[in-house]
């Protein structure tokens, strides 16, 4: 690790919590230069839910480059570029009766982020956004000015303006949250403005593993329509299937103005987002809003070949089997250790345990690291042990991991 402690920023923070130099990776296992192997219950923080190294994606996008493909084009006409737009439009979106306008924003989640709060504050003309309790939306400044951690908000360096924060749903229990941004809305003696849109994400990854629930989903999408604000749903990490349908507002019905995609779109995990607008509301002037790699065609390759996984309820179904049995063992693991003061959160394959001991969840995950388990922290306080293996893991991998955690919290409790 001494070329990274020399020569990188002291801003990295992954090689701190895995001290190793990882060498190759395939499906759901890693391994590092000396030939240590690793289940990975981190995917690339989502960004690889189809594994590591794909066949076919890395066949194709082999083939791609030795046939002279274009890599580079910012957002002009190309093949590859074609190809995934139709791919999307047929296996994606018209077998969910989904209609919305592709934008190709920049190679990352917090690009999609941005492009959304821009354009639906042209739209609206507003300048408010709302987002929520223990929101995460990215490290630019306009996402950030809808995230709620504060460590990451006083990286800034500057104040961030132009949002709202409103609780999510059960940020205080029994409490109904939703009743309480409606008076915020309703009440002209409130201090917040008609706001152009309201962000969300469905699960709160970074902010912890919360799981909204689908009818508080329902509501705040009801709440849209009927003040005219539009609906931007972050699903740069909880989707792409992470929680058992492509995208995770799926199993609630509602249908966003805006959609965030990002991590897992390019399918092999090279950088691609995406910003799904409704057609009404795309009203961008040319080059309004652009960027130099707006257009990763190697990603388009990889992308599109990914789409294979969607093209009937197989996978859908495979993902949401094995959410159940990540479940049972996270629900067996709470049990086991009462000492551990934990509960399970989250849904998929995207699921946690949260502890009301936050000062314990490190040491887990290094000893579990130690063990040949890759997984980490998530929550204002590091209190969630965060669970995002790839979606291809299979029920085995799932178990040898949460075995390995077991082993872990067990060695972490006795010290």
């Amino acid at each position: 690790m001494k070329t990274f402690e020399e020569l990188e920023s002291t801003v990295r923070s992954y090689s701190r919590g895995w001290p190793t130099v990882f060498e190759k990776a395939k499906g759901y296992k890693i391994w590092d230069t000396d030939g240590n192997e690793y289940i990975d219950f981190f995917a690339g923080a989502g960004a690889l839910n189809y594994g590591h190294n794909d066949d076919t994606m890395q066949e194709k996008m082999i083939d791609y480059i030795q046939n002279n493909g274009i890599l580079h084009s910012l957002d002009m006409g190309t093949t590859s570029r074609k190809m995934f737009l139709e791919r999307f439009k047929e296996v994606i979106l018209e077998p969910r009766d989904l209609d919305y306008k592709v934008m190709f924003p920049g190679p990352t989640g917090t690009n999609s982020v941005e492009s959304a709060l821009k354009i639906a504050r042209k739209v609206t003309g507003r300048d408010t956004v709302i987002s929520f309790t223990n929101a995460f939306h990215g490290m630019t400044i306009g996402s950030l000015s809808v995230t709620a951690n504060s460590f990451k908000r006083h990286g800034a360096g500057v104040p961030l303006h132009h949002s709202v924060s409103m609780p999510f749903d059960d940020y205080v229990e029994g409490q109904n949250t939703l009743a309480y941004l409606e008076r915020f809305l309703e009440d002209r003696g409130s201090g917040v403005a008609l706001p152009a849109a309201i962000i969300l994400e469905t699960v709160q990854g970074e902010g912890g593993i919360n799981a909204a629930s689908m009818e508080w989903l329902k509501k705040v999408a009801d709440l849209c329509k009927r003040w005219d604000i539009l609906l931007i749903v972050d699903d740069v990490q909880a989707g792409c299937g992470r929680t058992g349908t492509f995208f995770s507002f799926e199993p609630a019905g509602i249908d966003p103005d805006i959609v965030c995609l990002s991590k897992s779109i390019g399918g092999a995990g090279l950088p691609m987002a995406l910003t799904l607008i409704k057609p009404e509301y795309d009203q961008w002037g040319p080059g309004e809003h652009n960027g130099t790699f707006r257009g990763n065609n190697l990603a388009f390759i990889g992308a599109a070949e990914a789409l294979s996984y969607w093209e009937n309820d197989d996978f859908s179904k495979s993902i949401q089997e094995k959410g159940v049995v990540l479940r049972e063992g996270i629900e067996a693991l709470v049990t086991k250790y009462p000492e551990f003061d934990a509960h399970h959160r989250g849904r998929g394959l995207m699921q946690g345990i949260a502890t009301a001991k936050p000062e314990l969840t490190d040491a887990i995950c290094s000893e579990a690291f130690q063990r040949g388990l890759i997984v980490e922290t998530s929550g204002p306080e590091d209190e969630v042990v965060k669970f995002l293996p790839p979606l291809i893991i299979d029920k085995e991998g799932i178990n040898e991991g949460l075995a390995i955690l077991d082993e872990s919290i067990k060695t972490v409790l006795e010290k």
